[in-house]
């Protein structure tokens, strides 16, 4: 009998947004984008639009847990990412879950801060984080933003080594993303069980539309690690896509504030051939 093919299986747990640029809604794009089966429990919806987030409703951490353990008990998974985790309760809940799924490489990105700078998580969960759920990640993904509200203080790309350090402190990997000087951005990765760092230097991209990036960048890490990637290795795909991703969302309209990036840049010339044989055949009538 022939062994059948399996998928390669990211759990997300995250909120929702209306929008599509961000939250699980990115998350599931780029996992799939980046060859990977997204599945995944949704922990709040926010009502937002370009400009501002406006509300907050969060699901019950009962129903979050038990979705997710439904999933992975019977489906198992490769990875599991985590969003936005608005509350106390709600980590402690993720972090019972993971717990239980110590062998999948766990991808935590501390969702704190909207691109508009809106706050996505109450005070008190800040240290939740470190508390529970940091000792349980293989890798944490903090924007600069988020890395100065964990650290407590501000970061230069002259002292990120040793706040890099500080971040891996639980055994952990981390990348800070977007430490910037000079109009060039920095994304900044050290892990501490082989003690290698990279810094990925790029040149930053005029646009608006960045809402969801964090959440597009950790899901494609997540992806290429439940696709059998060493974690340097994901990060360095997740860093192409990513990049590449924000580049072509540059060239569209949406509207008035943060829009997406444009995470299936890949089959945009599939997309392209597409519409030039549609119109081709509405023109000669076939």
């Amino acid at each position: 009998m022939t062994k059948k093919k399996q998928f390669s299986k990211v759990f997300l747990i995250a909120g929702s947004e209306p929008l599509g640029s961000a939250g699980i809604q990115a998350d599931i794009k780029a996992v799939a984008a980046c060859g990977g089966y997204a599945a995944g429990a949704i922990t709040c919806i926010v009502d937002e639009d370009t400009i501002r987030v406006k509300e907050i409703q969060t699901i019950p951490v009962r129903l979050i847990v038990n979705q997710a353990n439904s999933f992975l008990e019977d489906v198992g998974a490769d990875c599991i990412k985590t969003g936005m985790l608005y509350s106390t309760e709600l980590i402690e809940g993720v972090a019972g879950v993971l717990t239980h799924y110590k062998h999948i490489p766990h991808v935590i990105d501390p969702v704190m801060v909207s691109s508009a700078g809106d706050k996505l998580l109450k005070d008190e969960a800040i240290q939740a984080y470190k508390d529970k759920l940091f000792p349980l990640a293989d890798i944490i993904t903090p924007n600069y933003r988020e890395a100065k509200l964990l650290l407590g203080r501000d970061i230069t790309l002259e002292t990120v080594r040793n706040d890099l350090k500080e971040l891996s402190r639980w055994g952990n990997a981390v990348i800070i993303k977007s430490v910037e000087k000079d109009g060039i951005l920095y994304d900044c990765f050290y892990n501490p069980h082989d003690g290698r760092s990279r810094i990925f230097r790029k040149k930053k991209i005029e646009t608006k539309n960045v809402n969801g990036t964090g959440d597009s960048f950790a899901s494609a890490i997540a992806a290429y690690l439940a696709r059998g990637y060493t974690m340097e290795d994901a990060i360095g795909k997740a860093e192409a896509f990513i990049n590449k991703a924000i580049w072509r969302g540059s060239e569209y309209s949406f509207g008035s504030g943060f829009g997406p990036v444009y995470p299936f840049h890949r089959a945009s010339r599939l997309f392209l051939w597409e519409d030039f044989c549609h119109k081709f055949k509405k023109m000669f009538g076939f």
